[in-house]
């Protein structure tokens, strides 16, 4: 019985945890993702585009090249996501998913965190630097808002005060570089980081339906194609137009054979991972838990912006200020206090540190009578990692108690396997004792 409860236990234990790593490295993913993604907008043919002497428009260096590098970077990471399924041998559930009315929702979904949020993060990105990535971070706290707007969920004080450090934080951010003398494109490069946020935001509030019953590389795959293909073949164009002075064609075919391409094929492939790790993860540890392990990229886009494009290729760019690096911080932080409750982790904590003896003996103070079997079951979800903690231990535990008087045995008899089950309790007096030496 006690090898069965510490397995089921562990079991569960193991996969909450591997589902907070894989969050946490999603995280990570997300802000190799935008590192790479900068350097292959600044490599080959996207340095003379946006050098000041080929003459483009301001329109077509913030708009279009922006669209253009998501779109790749997201078709990029499309083609990591078909390639992995068809190894996988996914690929066919994936033309599957896509007809039926999840896979509908989550390419929906897509369209506004896909084309529209990334694109506007780009054009963040490339403006205002490492901090579009702890702006944009703002989406859980975007999120949690429009789910109580738009399905009356419920915005707990805790959730309300993880919203306002948020909000804080980003404040903190952009008041910082909006003083003094403003690099240009700052402001617009906020703002667009803002709009991802809100845009992201709206993504993660309604694709939980599809996310739900769709395994989570065809998911990201779905995702992916549904962005790359809608920013390709919708969005690009429209810009090309409006733009009125450019070869679409010939920028998108350049694009595509440059040698920046290597650039654009590593961070689709982190790109690819972040978002199908995200959603692994959220399905593993919760959707609350998993969304505040992956909002760590407020401070892992900064980070990594500093070692991909400053340290390793020694790009003369914006980084981060202390105050800023302190912001972003401070954003997890809110991220965390949004997505979950952190006094139940402390309780939990403060329960699991009491020795294992004293958790026996004060679960006999509470209830009528209980067998080993009782007391394992009880306890098991908290003392399963502790090598103390089996049949043996504990019916030694007992017997001791037994002998000193402070337990008293109630009745025995046999169980479905045939073994003998004894019953204890806390006798009035045993309990006045336990009760006065070990607290709760």
């Amino acid at each position: 019985m006690d090898k069965a409860l510490a397995a089921k236990m562990k079991l569960s234990s193991d996969f909450k945890s591997k589902g907070i790593k894989i969050a946490l490295l999603s995280g990570l993913l997300y802000g190799l993702y935008c590192a790479f993604l900068y350097v292959g907008m600044s490599k080959g043919a996207w340095a003379t585009w946006y050098d000041k002497e080929f003459g483009l428009s301001g329109f077509v260096t913030t708009y279009f090249l922006a669209a253009l590098g998501a779109a790749i970077n997201d078709l990029s990471s499309a083609g990591w996501a078909l390639g992995s399924g068809t190894l996988r041998g996914k690929v066919g559930d994936f033309f599957k998913c896509i007809k039926t009315k999840p896979g509908m929702v989550m390419a929906a979904a897509a369209v506004i965190g896909g084309p529209i949020a990334s694109t506007a993060f780009v054009i963040g990105l490339t403006k205002a630097g490492p901090i579009a990535g702890p702006i944009s971070a703002l989406c859980p706290a975007v999120g949690a808002i429009l789910g109580r707007i738009w399905f009356k969920q419920e915005l707990s004080p805790r959730m309300i005060l993880g919203i306002a450090i948020c909000v804080s934080a980003s404040f903190l951010i952009g008041t910082v570089n909006l003083t003094g003398e403003v690099p240009e494109g700052m402001v617009i490069g906020i703002l667009f980081a803002f709009i991802a946020a809100l845009a992201w935001g709206f993504e993660g509030c309604v694709c939980g339906y599809g996310t739900s019953m769709i395994d989570s590389e065809i998911g990201i795959t779905i995702r992916q194609v549904t962005s790359g293909l809608t920013n390709i073949i919708i969005l690009i164009p429209i810009l090309g137009y409006m733009s009125g002075t450019i070869d679409t064609v010939d920028f998108v075919s350049k694009a595509f054979t440059d040698s920046s391409m290597i650039f654009f094929a590593i961070s689709g492939l982190c790109a690819y991972l972040s978002f199908m790790f995200w959603y692994k993860g959220n399905s593993m540890c919760g959707a609350a838990l998993g969304m505040s392990c992956n909002g760590t990229f407020s401070f892992w886009v900064p980070f990594c912006y500093w070692l991909v494009v400053v340290v390793i290729f020694q790009m003369d760019t914006l980084t981060l200020k202390p105050i800023e690096w302190f912001g972003a911080i401070i954003m997890v932080v809110g991220i965390f206090i949004i997505a979950i409750n952190p006094l139940e982790y402390l309780k939990k904590s403060r329960k699991k540190l009491k020795p294992l003896n004293y958790s026996i003996l004060k679960h006999f103070t509470t209830v009528g009578e209980a067998s080993v079997d009782d007391v394992m079951n009880f306890l098991g979800e908290d003392y399963f990692e502790y090598s103390a903690f089996n049949k043996e231990s504990v019916i030694s535990a007992i017997l001791t108690a037994e002998a000193n008087g402070l337990l008293e045995e109630t009745k025995f008899d046999m169980d479905s396997n045939n073994e003998l089950r004894v019953y204890y309790r806390a006798s009035e007096e045993g309990a006045d004792t336990i009760n006065q030496y070990i607290k709760d």
